[in-house]
């Protein structure tokens, strides 16, 4: 007996349904009331939000496409004007139109939209159904034209036709509502998944050649492990499908059986916690990750992982980041002390302002001109330095990546830099 019901869908239908989404049976027997039956108005507007990897997307394409409801499913991310979104929108529904249109209709409006989206809605003859228009990661709708958002969640009402808009976001919808107002859209929330949940979903995915047991146990030690630096469903069957075979190499060469649990730990707890040190990183591939694991190095070497921690930067772009730090910590006064060779006789004086008085580096960076920091460059650099587009390139590249920042003083429109 299914726990989803629906008087319209037959039963097997509903079982195959509930076998491809686990976990997530509540919220899919939610979607099936709000939906309705085909021919019936399903609300204008619903908003699902919940944290990454929760099954929203997932969720949504399952269930359309095992019900066949016509749907359109457009990123937002990937069409990120609403020029291309719009556009879109209506490429999707020509395409599974049986009268192919031979030119692209530009779509500059939201009321070009809304007359080309009754044309194409009358040519596919969906009257008599509810076309669904699912916008995956809506949060950068709030970044097009202001009239966008509120217009979508209108659009039943603007084409006097059965459509239902799906906006699926990580953010709450109180980050979405406009200063304006505008139509309240059905909020529907999808909570990160347990950690029984996560054991039931990942447990589904056993080799044949090995039994369930085996697996779920196997997953149960890679949950005890991760579990709490590492939630995303994703991420955990990435690293699940990797570290297998790692675990069954004691059952492979006959050293273990599948119940000796113990054996099977102490083979795969050192590599797990490699493992650990690169969760979400992607630094190699798989393939690598299993030749990494064969070689069986030492447990404190990863053997190329971990390459962040040893960044190499370009030649000038090492000197420009020492002279930034001079610069920042070090008052002006000191540069002709630190800096030149010949700088004469410095009268030594006890006296010292207050906040001299304090650390440099408690009171953090100091903004400092380009032209001081090109002097400190060129004298701690050993060879000759010309100023050259080359040093201003890395400059800029250091400025882009947030390493040093820039900012003008009004007062002498110079610019100034600071770590």
């Amino acid at each position: 007996m299914p726990n989803l019901e629906h008087p319209v869908y037959p039963a097997a239908t509903l079982l195959h349904l509930e076998s491809l989404v686990p976990c997530r049976e509540s919220q899919v027997s939610m979607l099936l009331s709000i939906f309705g039956e085909r021919q019936q108005f399903s609300f204008p507007s619903i908003f699902i939000y919940g944290h990454t990897s929760s099954g929203k997307t997932y969720v949504m394409q399952t269930l359309l496409n095992t019900l066949q409801l016509p749907h359109v499913f457009v990123n937002c991310v990937e069409y990120f004007t609403s020029r291309l979104l719009l556009e879109e929108i209506l490429i999707q529904l020509q395409s599974c139109s049986d009268t192919k249109q031979t030119s692209h209709v530009p779509c500059d409006t939201f009321n070009d939209f809304v007359r080309l989206f009754k044309q194409a809605v009358a040519s596919q003859e969906l009257k008599d159904q509810t076309l669904y228009i699912v916008l995956d990661r809506a949060e950068q709708l709030r970044e097009m034209e202001a009239n966008i958002l509120p217009a979508f969640l209108r659009l039943q009402e603007l084409t006097d036709r059965n459509v239902t808009v799906v906006l699926l976001s990580e953010i709450v919808w109180e980050l979405f509502r406009p200063n304006t107002g505008c139509f309240e859209p059905f909020t529907l929330y999808f909570p990160d998944y347990s950690i029984g949940h996560l054991q039931k979903i990942l447990s589904q995915n056993h080799p044949p050649e090995y039994s369930a047991d085996f697996y779920a146990a196997y997953i149960n030690i890679l949950l005890g492990v991760f579990y709490m630096v590492c939630r995303d469903l994703k991420e955990l069957q990435h690293l699940a499908a990797l570290n297998f075979s790692k675990y069954c190499e004691p059952v492979v060469r006959g050293e273990a059986n599948e119940r000796d649990t113990r054996k099977l730990w102490k083979n795969i707890e050192p590599h797990l916690k490699k493992a650990m040190q690169t969760v979400y990183l992607r630094e190699v591939s798989s393939s690598q990750w299993e030749r990494l694991q064969r070689d069986d190095g030492e447990p404190g070497q990863l053997k190329g992982l971990s390459a962040h921690t040893h960044v190499e930067l370009p030649y000038y772009s090492k000197f420009l980041l020492i002279a930034a730090y001079l610069a920042s910590y070090n008052p002006v006064r000191t540069d002709k002390r630190f800096f030149l060779k010949h700088h004469g006789k410095i009268r030594k004086t006890n006296f010292m302002k207050k906040h001299e008085k304090t650390s440099n580096h408690l009171l953090g960076p100091k903004p400092f001109p380009l032209d001081r920091l090109l002097a400190i460059l060129y004298s701690i650099v050993d060879n000759r330095v010309a100023p050259t587009a080359n040093i201003f390139s890395q400059d800029c590249e250091l400025r882009h990546n947030k390493v040093l920042v820039r900012f003008l003083v009004k007062t002498s429109f110079t610019a100034i830099w600071t770590l």
